[in-house]
């Protein structure tokens, strides 16, 4: 079997090493497409040195490494076909504000093996921390096509109702024609985001947007819009990865304030979608706790 559950589970986390600086920092805010007026205050704080603070997204890239994705595929226990891997959702939850330089420790393991019957979801945790202490918890979902059936747990299967009423809130984001290419220097080197003969051979007719990168996007909206742009208020982001993107898209991002979270926190519901597609969504089951 491809994917050995036992095996998966019971290996050994990985440990690694990874460093970042503000140059790394303002290359992924650029991704997202901050800077735009370039002179805004508010955009200075994504791109200017002196200014810099560091959206919580960031943690996705931080160190230039493999997306969880890729690395969840190499571990112990798990051959599967990469054409046949999607990733499904992504989870973060903040320890502390993540400082505009550093460097830190990483500890990898598969938290869960799910069976869907007609496929398997992967659970990769990514935990770091520096020498102050814990930083952020990554946890990527991992959907392998036609990899389930043997009788393993099914997992969670209730997901957040829906918000209902009018959003609090809804902007637009462009997605420029360039910026899968530039999000990419972040780390993420796959060729579906920047090859149209490999995007074609994938079943696209052209390279798609990077999910986490349209998930960073949404967090920054999100920062600006409701949160007053205090990155260090963001507790924890959560989706599930429901649609492509294409650069030279628009997003409208739908946001609904909601009730507490815990002392002293709140949440905000997210939809995201493809506004030249009538709406067709992108990101659901978004949610951002904060303080």
């Amino acid at each position: 079997m491809p994917i050995d559950a036992a095996l998966a589970l019971a290996a050994e986390p990985r440990t690694g090493e990874i460093s970042w600086t503000t140059k790394d920092v303002q290359l992924y805010h650029l991704g997202l497409g901050a800077g735009t007026p370039a002179a805004d205050p508010d955009e200075l704080r994504y791109t200017l040195e002196s200014r810099l603070h560091v959206l919580p997204s960031f943690a996705t890239v931080a160190g230039n490494g493999s997306p969880g994705v890729i690395s969840g595929l190499s571990m112990p226990g798990i051959e599967v076909d990469l054409a046949r891997v999607l990733h499904g959702g992504q989870s973060l939850r903040l320890h502390r504000p993540i400082p505009a330089q550093g460097a830190a420790t990483t500890t990898s393991h598969i938290a869960a093996v799910y069976d869907k019957g007609k496929a398997a979801v992967l659970v990769m945790r990514t935990e770091v921390a520096d020498a102050e202490g814990p930083l952020w918890t990554n946890d990527a979902q991992i959907f392998v096509r036609g990899e389930g059936g043997w009788g393993g747990d099914r997992g969670p299967s209730t997901r957040p109702e829906a918000p209902t009423g009018d959003p609090d809130k809804v902007v637009e984001r462009a997605v420029r024609e360039d910026q899968a290419l530039l999000y990419r220097l972040s780390g993420d080197w796959n060729p579906l985001h920047a090859d149209p003969e490999f995007a074609k051979l994938a079943g696209f007719d052209r390279p798609i947007l990077h999910g986490l990168c349209t998930y960073g996007m949404t967090l920054k909206a999100v920062v600006d819009t409701l949160l007053g742009g205090d990155v260090t208020r963001v507790r924890a982001y959560d989706t599930r990865f429901a649609g492509v993107v294409f650069p030279g898209e628009t997003l409208r991002i739908r946001m609904w304030r909601q009730g507490d979270a815990g002392p002293g926190t709140g949440t905000v519901r997210v939809a995201v979608s493809a506004v030249e597609r009538d709406d067709a969504p992108v990101l659901a089951d978004t949610i951002v706790e904060h303080s």
